[in-house]
């Protein structure tokens, strides 16, 4: 019988129950408008790059959900205000006498604000096919595709909405509930209907955007040189690294938001193929290269300018 993961960053539909599962397995935590896991580093502004980063642990698939719940703060007593001495004048509350817009110290209190997502479209492209387990893509619908031919009489509940957090609660900007926990704003219900769900929308882009140059960098070590190619949202299951010589690594990394870099890096001195690997980041690719001999590199490829300036041996020190 087929069953739905809860594991936050999963929600696969699963048959198998020892199939892997990637996922996170800590709570989520909100400060100061950054968004992000307390299980891995990630932060980001805006909810729906809260929704898309990766999870960060394998194992099973669960339909109990083990995430911790964070202890609630306890409300601190407050000692009743001391009586005025007669002949005294009582001190003011400056707080209330304030504008409700700021605090005692005269800094503004953030506003309940929210960045709307782009318009997303009212309907799947029929050329494309929808994979069986594939999930409504507006926010608080959740539905799943079960593979039938027709889809007359669905209906999809779903906020048209933008996430607002302020001060501790939670809840959309379409609809006025508002509630403290996470998985409570995971499960408002959602205030419109339509008579059909989205699974896939229009489909990507067609015509893909080209990038021509990227910033790179590098620090090396007496054996190895660490290199860091820029570039956001590569796709790792698409991306291509070949070391195809000791003195050449053929890339194609296309991305998640329809771009794609190529290149041929030419390297400044030959490496050790075998030894040398690489591993892609939200924000770049990185590789470790294990020299073919001890000579220290003036740059990372051959066609690099060189500067004169002494290439330091080892990652930089803050002073």
């Amino acid at each position: 019988m087929a069953s739905k993961c809860v594991h936050k960053g999963c929600g696969k539909v699963f048959t198998d129950a020892d199939e892997s599962c990637v996922y996170h397995p800590g709570p989520p935590i909100f400060h100061e408008g950054q968004k992000g896991w307390k299980c891995c580093k990630p932060r980001v502004l805006t909810f729906d790059e809260f929704l898309v980063i990766p999870p960060c642990t394998t194992g099973k698939h669960s339909t109990v959900d083990d995430t911790p719940v964070e202890p609630k703060k306890e409300a601190v007593d407050v000692p009743e205000p001391t009586p005025a001495a007669p002949g005294t004048t009582k001190p003011i509350a400056v707080s209330a006498a304030l504008p409700p817009s700021l605090s005692a110290t005269g800094a503004h209190t953030p506003t309940p604000t929210g960045t709307p997502a782009p318009p997303e479209s009212e309907s799947d492209d029929p050329s494309l096919e929808i994979q069986q387990g594939a999930t409504c893509r507006r926010k608080g619908c959740g539905k799943t595709y079960s593979g039938s031919g027709s889809r007359e009489g669905e209906e999809c509940v779903h906020h048209p909405g933008y996430p607002v957090f302020h001060e501790g609660s939670k809840g959309w900007s379409c609809c006025k509930r508002r509630v403290l926990e996470f998985d409570e704003f995971l499960k408002l219900p959602g205030c419109t209907t339509k008579n059909r769900h989205l699974f896939i929308g229009k489909g990507k882009k067609s015509a893909e955007e080209k990038v021509n140059d990227v910033r790179t960098d590098f620090y090396q070590t007496p054996a190895t040189v660490i290199a860091s190619v820029y570039l956001k949202k590569i796709d790792k299951d698409t991306a291509k690294v070949d070391f195809s010589s000791p003195t050449t690594i053929d890339l194609d990394l296309p991305t998640s938001d329809n771009k794609r870099f190529t290149q041929v890096f030419s390297l400044f001195a030959p490496i050790d193929t075998e030894k040398s690997s690489y591993k892609i980041m939200g924000t770049k690719l990185e590789f470790t290269l294990v020299k073919a001999n001890h000579e220290s590199w003036a740059t990372l490829r051959s066609t690099d300018p060189r500067t004169g300036e002494i290439i330091q041996t080892g990652r930089p020190t803050r002073a």
